[in-house]
């Protein structure tokens, strides 16, 4: 996950902690939680490089909405991840 960017990291968290969420719905949690402003510019390229890169798997609610999943590998990155930031956090807290 070294590879990604802290947006994108973001991304497969929201991803993760919902069910096929659309693009629009992890678009709302992202400003909600991050109180940011997303543009579509943003988010779907940087939901299309999950997907390209194996993290996030699409796929299609209806003929206009497509839904984002998380992975096996996507699971098993952010679980790497967790384990590696505890490595380091756990020693100051």
């Amino acid at each position: 996950m070294f590879d990604l960017t802290g947006f994108q990291r973001d991304l497969l968290v929201v991803i993760s902690g919902l069910e096929r969420p659309s693009g629009q719905t992890i678009k709302e949690h992202i400003e909600d939680d991050a109180d940011i402003e997303v543009n579509h510019g943003r988010l779907y390229p940087n939901l299309d490089t999950l997907v390209n890169q194996g993290y996030v798997e699409k796929g299609e609610l209806d003929r206009r909405t497509n839904y984002y999943a998380i992975s096996d590998a996507g699971k098993r990155a952010l679980r790497e991840r967790d384990e590696w930031q505890h490595t380091y956090i756990d020693e100051v807290i």
